[in-house]
């Protein structure tokens, strides 16, 4: 009969040494398994990068509003030299034309010495007119002359200020379509983060908004403080009528608006001819500082790439970010604030 031997049992030492291995496997699979897939970012960090990027964005905006403003005026300042100079050459060419005129009278009056010409002349008197006429002739001639010169040096100059200013307009251009792709770029960036948030966690942050919004509302009720003006509580007035209006980059109403479109549009409605930019706006009235504050008055934030009204008790109303609405908030939650401005 054949023997059955048992199974030679691995050693003690052996088990440990497999026992080992396998731990170290299943720790560097988490720790491949960790590297690969990053932990998600809280909601409060993407919310912090998310502002950022849209204080970057508007900033951004408000340069290519200034630029476009700027286009704009040179635009018309071309135009009229443009047409300024049209007129020149048509003053320019009757000028010439009466050069001309006067250089036909005296060859027909002919080349020959005056003296002779009275020698032989069988009525001097009516020579003598002619020679008075002739000498009139060569006294017009000198002053169309000095006309010509004068209308020359005159559209040598308006041209030359045209080809500067079209060559300002070109650098305009540049910069105006920069200043737009930066922004574009800030915003789709800022979208990317947004997207690495649930639907639940995005919905969690705009209501934290309209809840903060909903509550500096309150705030302004509760203020009953006096205005920085007629025009501008009037002006106050107005933009409150528009709270609830989505924000555009660019927009300036009555449909959307940016930061300094929405100023721009309520103090058109107190009558007030305010700039278009955050740039421009902030020479618009008086700078005062944070304690003088009035209902009414501009506040800038951000190295003057945000602006919005002062509603009273430390509360603005203004047109916040993309994917926002126009709301009150709170100004403490508004990055550095620069100045006011009375208007």
């Amino acid at each position: 009969m054949a023997s059955h031997r048992r199974p030679k049992q691995p050693s003690r030492t052996r088990v440990t040494v497999l026992t080992a291995t396998a731990g170290l496997a299943v720790a560097i699979s988490a720790q491949s398994g960790a590297s690969a897939a990053p932990a998600k970012p809280k909601i409060d960090e993407v919310k912090s990068k998310v502002d950022k990027l849209y204080h970057e964005a508007e900033e951004a905006t408000e340069q290519a509003n200034l630029a476009e403003e700027r286009r704009g005026k040179l635009h018309k300042e071309i135009d009229a030299l443009q047409d300024k100079v049209a007129r020149g050459q048509q003053d320019l060419n009757t000028l010439r034309g009466q050069i001309g005129s006067v250089a036909s009278a005296q060859y027909r009056s002919g080349g020959i010495d005056p003296a002779l010409q009275l020698f032989l002349s069988a009525d001097p008197d009516t020579y003598l007119d002619k020679a008075s006429a002739i000498e009139q002739l060569g006294a017009k001639q000198a002053d169309v002359l000095q006309s010509i010169q004068a209308k020359q040096r005159t559209l040598a100059q308006e041209r030359t200020e045209a080809a500067t200013k079209l060559a300002d307009l070109e650098d305009v251009r540049k910069t105006l379509n920069e200043k737009k792709n930066k922004a574009t770029a800030k915003l789709a960036e800022a979208r990317k983060l947004l997207n690495t948030l649930t639907a639940a966690e995005r919905s969690k942050m705009e209501q934290d908004e309209q809840r903060a919004s909903r509550a500096a509302g309150d705030r302004v009720e509760l203020g009953n403080e006096v205005p920085a003006s007629q025009r501008g509580a009037a002006a106050l007035n107005a933009a409150a009528t528009q709270i609830g209006k989505p924000y555009f980059r660019g927009g300036t109403g009555p449909g959307s608006y940016d930061c300094s479109g929405l100023t721009q549009w309520a103090y058109r409605q107190a009558n007030v001819s305010l700039t278009r930019t955050t740039y421009t706006q902030q020479n618009d009235g008086v700078k005062i500082g944070r304690s003088q504050l009035k209902p009414g008055d501009l506040v800038f934030f951000n190295n003057l790439s945000h602006v919005g009204l002062y509603a009273g008790n430390n509360t603005i109303l203004h047109a916040p970010k993309p994917g926002a609405y126009v709301r009150y908030e709170s100004m403490d939650y508004m990055g550095t604030f620069q100045f006011g401005v009375r208007i």
